[in-house]
């Protein structure tokens, strides 16, 4: 019986398929000394512009500082408000938060785990300035009723694209739908590079230069400061990595929806749909990101995966309206039922480009192992 450990997420089976091309990037920025803002990070911004069908990209130190500039640009501050999930990785309604201004909540949407729209416009108030939808675990949230919202109220789009790189809604790719869509080059998204490392993207110029400028302290000339800006520049390093990925990132999304489609045949013949719920493709190109299926038994399943030497994750235990540092936003346990369900039931399973068949049929073998053991004590998926 093969025992070998199946990780959540194997980076190390990708550097070793594109080794040669990365270390001779590396080498080139250290022979080069440029280190800041360098030819890498220029051509990348072209390159990732022209994949995600925008006019503007702005490499930034993060994702979350990505979201964080995003917000500044538009001059959100004390007293404003922000609409968003409370389903979601905590720099979204962090960044959020430390402008001042205050995330207002509104629940899921139980299949995309991504925000219901239908909740929106009754959390618009005076102080909205801006709706921030989050494309959960790679597959876009319902964007056409977010953007009329957005346009009867005059208010932003800002798209939480972190994790969404190359997804699609009705043709458009996530990120470019908006005012502005922030990416992030963390190490386990489908295009990470080597440390932290972001992106802002829009077609609005005017909007381009303020992010700009704002990742640079304001500052322009250098040491003339127009805004109070920040350190937000991505490392020249990073760039020359991601530049070798970002041609295989096609590739490696349809290894990933291949190995979705093939999870869901393989629990679906063996009757498991019964008890877990594979992640459904709601909106035009899902790239999986993660694959997270739901069931009630998740701690346990949790526990007999992890003895079996397989990885798996629980994104996320708790939601945003109940951390403790938003405890004075004034939410109780029960405001958003979906987001508490969803962070009670779901289960990230292996999901990376490398990952075999045999080692997805060894994943549903030990699920199914799971249940077998406890036939008569499962319980089944709701109806």
């Amino acid at each position: 019986m093969d025992n070998t450990p199946i990780p959540t997420l194997d980076l190390q089976a990708q550097y070793a398929q594109i080794k040669p091309e990365v270390d001779a990037a590396l080498m080139r920025v250290v022979a080069s000394q440029h280190f800041i803002n360098g030819p890498d990070v220029e051509a990348l911004e072209r390159e990732i512009a022209d994949y995600c069908q925008v006019k503007h990209c702005i490499g930034v130190s993060s994702g979350s500082d990505a979201l964080l500039v995003a917000l500044m640009a538009l001059n959100v501050g004390p007293g404003d408000e922000v609409i968003t999930t409370p389903y979601t990785f905590f720099a979204t309604a962090g960044a959020i938060a430390r402008l001042g201004a205050r995330p207002v909540f509104v629940d899921i949407d139980p299949a995309s785990f991504n925000i219901d729209p239908r909740g929106i416009a009754d959390k618009v108030t005076s102080r909205t300035r801006a709706i921030m939808p989050v494309h959960l675990f790679g597959q876009c949230a319902d964007m056409d009723p977010i953007l009329e919202i957005a346009r009867r109220h005059h208010l932003a789009v800002i798209e939480d694209a972190a994790q969404a790189i190359g997804a699609e809604y009705q043709g458009r790719r996530a990120g470019s739908i908006g005012t502005l869509g922030c990416y992030s080059f963390f190490p386990s998204k489908n295009l990470g590079c080597f440390g932290d490392g972001g992106a802002v993207v829009t077609n609005d110029a005017a909007l381009a230069n303020q992010v700009r400028l704002l990742r640079g302290h304001g500052s322009n000339p250098k040491y003339y400061h127009k805004l109070l800006g920040g350190n937000f520049r991505l490392d020249t390093i990073h760039a020359a990595v991601l530049r070798v990925k970002l041609p295989m990132l096609d590739s490696w999304t349809a290894r990933r929806q291949e190995t979705a489609a093939h999870y869901t045949t393989l629990v679906a013949g063996r009757g498991l749909d019964n008890w877990i719920q594979t992640p459904p493709v709601v909106q035009s190109r899902h790239i999986f990101n993660q694959f997270v299926v739901r069931l009630d038994e998740r701690d346990g399943l949790r526990e007999h995966l992890k003895k079996h030497k397989i990885g798996c994750e629980v994104y996320y235990p708790l939601p945003m309206h109940l951390q403790e540092c938003f405890a004075g936003l004034g939410h109780k346990q029960g405001e958003f039922p979906e987001s508490e369900q969803a962070a009670l039931t779901s289960l990230a399973l292996p999901m990376f480009p490398e990952l075999t068949a045999q080692q997805r049929e060894r994943v549903v073998d030990a699920v199914a192992g799971y249940f077998e053991a406890r036939r008569g004590l499962g319980h089944r998926l709701a109806a």
